[in-house]
């Protein structure tokens, strides 16, 4: 089994290769809670304007834009 963590500084190179930037930078953070997960704002220029992305830390470690969803009632076939 290959174990490859997703830094947020991997996570950020990614997404500005999809949309070049010629900079960017942390704009703003959550503090981590209970379970230790954050959300950290990045705020990059490009030559059309700034954009914002927002990446949030998963229960594992790794970093995504989509939030990690709460676990919820299921039903289980028995």
């Amino acid at each position: 089994m290959e174990t490859t963590q997703r830094s947020l500084r991997y996570m950020i190179e990614k997404w500005l290769l999809m949309a070049p930037a010629t900079s960017a930078r942390v704009k703003r953070g959550s503090h981590a809670s209970s379970d230790g997960r954050r959300c950290v704002c990045v705020e990059a220029c490009r030559s059309t304007g700034p954009f914002s992305i927002y990446f949030f830390r998963q229960g594992d470690g790794d970093w995504d834009v989509l939030p990690h969803g709460s676990k919820r009632p299921a039903m289980g076939v028995v």
